[in-house]
């Protein structure tokens, strides 16, 4: 995964793990650039990603968004705070069969206790294929001896 966290000048920056695992290693999600003020992923579109009809499915690009969106925030909250999704929403705007996709999420808010972010994904670097809006709640990380 090749990361640029230099918009991100806070010499306490967050780190992210090396590998994203669970859904987004499942379909093949690389992060570009990470920051608090914004975070962009791209993803291939094959086979994999389709519904049953041969074109992306809806749901992968939710996915696509909601952790772009939920990267920026975790990045963007307090020290020893993360974010958990509480609310997705997404427009498909536009069919993709093939190719790649990116998402590039930047904030709307960021409270206290909630950020929103929103989420634009384009086919290719041209088309715009989906936008989407993520609430994100933003809470005490469990400490690792708890778990």
């Amino acid at each position: 995964m090749s990361t640029d966290s230099s918009s991100n000048s806070d010499p306490a920056a967050k780190d992210l793990p090396d590998d994203l695992g669970g859904v987004a290693g499942l379909l093949d999600i690389d992060l570009v650039e990470t920051g608090p003020e914004r975070v962009t992923a791209t993803m291939p579109v094959t086979a994999k990603h389709h519904q049953p009809f041969g074109v992306l499915h809806g749901g992968v690009s939710v996915v696509l968004a909601e952790t772009v969106a939920s990267i920026g925030a975790y990045l963007a909250a307090p020290e020893g705070h993360t974010a958990v999704g509480m609310e997705v929403n997404a427009n498909h705007v536009r069919s993709v069969q093939k190719g790649r996709v990116a998402a590039v999420a930047t904030p709307l808010h960021t409270g206290r206790t909630t950020h929103v972010w929103s989420v634009k994904i384009h086919h290719e670097g041209e088309k715009l294929i989906c936008v989407s809006r993520c609430t994100l709640a933003i809470v005490q990380q469990e400490s690792a001896s708890s778990s």
